[in-house]
């Protein structure tokens, strides 16, 4: 089979579109043929081994997985004999490692049964950032009805489906966004968008979500109401050997000192997350926006216009 392969760290650069042995489903596997899968920055985590400290679980020398890709969706070709969940027709969508490929494998615990009211591109777009958006929100920053909340990066793969369900558990939503993605901030719901190249950040949050990481802590604590949550769910600088843990661990420690809660998110796949963004989506609650669309021997080009800021919403390999 087709797929993008990489057999050492690096840039786009190290993978390869290449033949590669189609994977079995095993005693407890679920094969699918990968008809989506979404590019997300995990992808260029994996991709480029950075921060560093993440090499421990990725492989020290080389990807430990061989194949990249993580979200997926597909149709369910064999499943193996201690599977009951699923059966050969199935359309499914979660998270797999190598879903850059036409076949991919993942155990029965790691899919749920796609929503009807969503293409496929839309459901390899849910699984890590659709999870990252309801952590984030639900778990670590305790929505409520009523709150305002304010989301830095809402234009982006998170942000914007964290507007979504922001407006979904009945927040007031500001969203921050560059100038070009006003309008499309505003479709997805915002009640106020901030064109952060125009005007400084102002008002006063019950609940912060930042998914640029790029501002100070003291800036982003001047916005919270007095006993506000703070979640900080991106960044990419901070140096290779960190990368933005360092404001994270920051962000911990004043928060022993303070009425405020500052919280670092660690947003880990779990079926009982999946099964709720399934449902959301299903419920009409959250719809992934796909603005741009590669064949999969494109996906090196996907990964540097991400990594160069060129989409809103979603990216999206189309395999098949």
């Amino acid at each position: 089979m087709k797929a993008i392969a990489q057999d050492a760290y690096g840039t786009t650069d190290m993978l390869s579109y290449t033949d590669v042995p189609t994977p079995d489903a095993g005693q407890d596997g679920v094969l699918l043929r990968v008809r989506a899968a979404g590019v997300d920055p995990s992808v260029w985590h994996f991709m480029t081994g950075e921060p560093l400290v993440a090499r421990l679980a990725l492989g020290l020398r080389r990807p430990r997985e061989r194949v990249r890709g993580w979200d997926v969706s597909g149709i369910v070709e064999a499943v193996g004999p201690r599977v009951t969940e699923f059966r050969p027709g199935d359309e499914v969508f979660g998270t797999v490692p190598g879903s850059f490929a036409e076949f991919a494998c993942a155990p029965a615990s790691k899919l749920q049964l796609k929503p009807v009211n969503l293409s496929f591109e839309q459901a390899a777009a849910l699984p890590i950032s659709g999870m990252t958006a309801l952590n984030g929100l639900r778990d670590s920053g305790r929505i409520e009805a009523g709150q305002h909340v304010l989301i830095i990066g809402a234009a982006g793969g998170v942000g914007h489906l964290a507007v979504q369900l922001a407006k979904h558990y009945g927040a007031e939503v500001t969203g921050v966004c560059a100038g070009p993605a006003v309008e499309f901030v505003t479709d997805l719901g915002a009640d106020h968008v901030i064109d952060y190249t125009a005007r400084t950040l102002t008002g006063r949050y019950d609940l912060i979500f930042d998914m640029a990481g790029n501002r100070p802590l003291p800036l982003l604590r001047s916005l919270l109401t007095d006993a506000g949550t703070l979640v900080l769910g991106g960044g990419e600088g901070g140096g290779r050997f960190f990368g933005g843990l360092g404001r994270s661990m920051r962000a911990q420690l004043l928060s022993l000192l303070s009425r405020q809660r500052l919280r670092s998110l660690l947003s880990l796949p779990k079926p009982e997350t999946l099964r709720a963004l399934a449902e959301l989506a299903t419920a009409g609650a959250l719809a992934p926006r796909v603005t741009l669309t590669y064949a999969l021997a494109e996906a090196a080009v996907a990964i540097d216009d991400l990594a160069a800021g060129h989409a809103r919403g979603k990216s999206v390999i189309s395999v098949g």
